[in-house]
């Protein structure tokens, strides 16, 4: 078993959809990035790619890479979770937390973790989301924009990992 943790930030912006968890959320803004910038999808990556010792989303899926516009982080996701596989991983469990002011997030849940459970290959019962705000304080707390974090579990898949 191996552990790896992601972070992400992004700016809020008007005339984006926010997507987060590869869900659509009706808000006056959206996350400002070269993909999708799904603040939330990204740090799960960064999580998996550090528990394999996998590097990072910017090596894997460089924003300078105009494939990678405006593409669906869940979508990522999926072909994350295939490099892990190639590398003889599975992902086991996942918990993560957004940090945002609004808009309330507990609504999307269960979408976002069936989302993220289904790019991962694994039940949606083994991925745990969080909201929290930053109480006013710094740049979430004034709406600016949005952060997340994750935690990824994974395995060795039949001892072949680091071959």
């Amino acid at each position: 078993m191996r552990v790896g943790l992601g972070f992400d930030i992004h700016r809020l912006t008007p005339g984006r959809a926010l997507v987060l968890g590869g869900v659509k959320i009706p808000f006056s803004r959206g996350l400002l990035g070269h993909s999708d910038a799904d603040v939330l999808t990204h740090s799960v990556m960064d999580a998996v790619l550090g528990a394999c010792a996998l590097g990072d989303i910017g090596r894997h899926f460089p924003d300078t890479d105009p494939a990678y516009k405006d593409i669906s982080s869940i979508r990522l996701l999926n072909r994350t979770r295939q490099i892990a596989a190639a590398a003889g991983f599975a992902v086991s469990s996942l918990d993560a937390v957004i940090m945002a002011e609004e808009p309330k997030l507990n609504p999307y849940f269960e979408a976002m973790r069936a989302e993220i459970a289904g790019a991962l290959g694994i039940a949606a019962e083994r991925v745990s989301l969080k909201a929290t705000t930053a109480e006013g304080l710094g740049f979430v707390g004034r709406g600016e924009g949005m952060a997340a974090q994750a935690v990824a579990l994974v395995e060795e898949i039949n001892g072949t990992a680091g071959l």
